[in-house]
């Protein structure tokens, strides 16, 4: 089995919908904008992000949210945050750069990587994800999203995240 089979089963145990998108390779926000055409719901901006005290996060927001990295610190309790490296992202995650998804925090039996929702995410009724791989898109609820992370060990933060001006 692999960790993508892994992870579809685990949502099915929890009876948790979904929908699965194959398409080519994404590695950017911008590249993935046709796909918002053909598929319905929420999409996402994912970060991977090291604070100063060297705790790493995983960060959703919706596709065309501008992240303030300057004010991320305050609303979720950290220090100055920075991006990860993609040796870490590996290492924590099981998943290379471009495949960024809370998703993942399912490799971390760990507990290392804390995860941070964007509340008009969690809110969706559909949000779209990587299945742990930049080449497909799966499609749940942001309420299912939320409670499989929080089966899984790790809670999800649900904030407004702050924007730039």
């Amino acid at each position: 089995m692999t960790a993508e089979t892994d992870l579809l089963a685990a949502l099915d145990s929890m009876e948790i919908s979904w929908t699965f998108h194959e398409h080519e390779a994404v590695f950017t926000v911008e590249a993935s904008a046709r796909l918002h055409e053909v598929i319905a719901g929420a999409h996402t901006k994912n970060l991977f992000l090291k604070d100063a005290g060297g705790q790493h996060w995983v960060v959703s927001a919706p596709h065309d949210a501008s992240i303030d990295l300057k004010a991320l610190p305050e609303a979720i309790g950290c220090r100055k945050v920075s991006f990860g490296k993609a040796a870490a992202m590996e290492e924590l995650l099981g998943i290379l750069p471009g495949s960024v998804t809370p998703l993942a925090l399912f490799n971390d039996q760990a507990g290392a990587v804390k995860v941070v929702i964007d509340q008009r995410l969690a809110e969706a009724e559909i949000v779209n994800v990587h299945p742990l791989r930049n080449t497909a898109t799966l499609g749940l609820a942001g309420s299912d999203l939320v409670k499989f992370l929080a089966a899984h060990g790790h809670e999800p933060q649900v904030v407004l995240l702050p924007g730039r001006a």
